[in-house]
C-alpha cells in the first residue's frame, strides 16, 4: 500500500521532521496541530477558545488536501496543558463536531512544543 505525503500551505509548516499528514490507503492521519496561525508561522494568543478553533482549523486544512473532511474523521486526540479548560475546549469543538461525533480522547500534558497549550490530531477514512 502505498504512503502519499499530505502538504497545505493553509496549515502550519511542521516544526520538525515530520508530516503535517499522510494518506495510506482510505486513511488519513493528521500531526498534532497546535494553534498556530498558518500565515504567520506565529502561536496563536489569546484564549483556548480562539486556540482550539485555529488548531481544528488547521487538521481541517489537512484533511482538505487529503481529499476528506471532518465528517469522515474517526478518531480524535485533543492534547491540553490544563484540565480545568475542558469544558471551554468542548464548547468550540462541539461546534466543528456537532453532528458527526469521532471516538475522542483529551489528556492533560505538562508541556506541549513552542508553548502551546493545545493540540489536536485526527485519523480520517475516506
Amino acid at each position: 500500500m502505498a504512503i502519499e505525503f499530505v502538504a497545505t500551505e493553509k496549515a502550519p509548516v511542521a516544526v520538525g521532521p515530520y508530516s503535517q499528514g499522510i494518506k495510506s490507503g482510505n486513511m488519513i492521519f493528521t500531526s498534532g496541530q497546535l494553534h498556530i496561525n498558518p500565515e504567520t508561522g506565529e502561536l496563536l494568543k489569546g484564549d483556548i477558545q480562539a486556540q482550539t478553533r485555529q488548531s481544528l482549523e488547521n487538521v481541517k486544512a489537512i484533511l482538505k488536501e487529503a481529499g476528506a473532511s471532518l465528517e469522515d474523521v474517526v478518531k480524535v486526540t485533543v492534547f491540553v496543558t490544563d484540565i480545568e479548560k475542558f469544558s471551554l475546549v468542548n464548547e468550540i469543538y462541539g461546534e466543528y463536531f456537532a453532528n458527526h461525533k469521532p471516538a475522542r480522547s483529551l489528556v492533560e500534558v505538562s508541556r506541549l512544543p513552542l508553548g502551546g497549550e493545545i493540540e489536536i490530531e485526527a485519523i480520517a477514512m475516506k
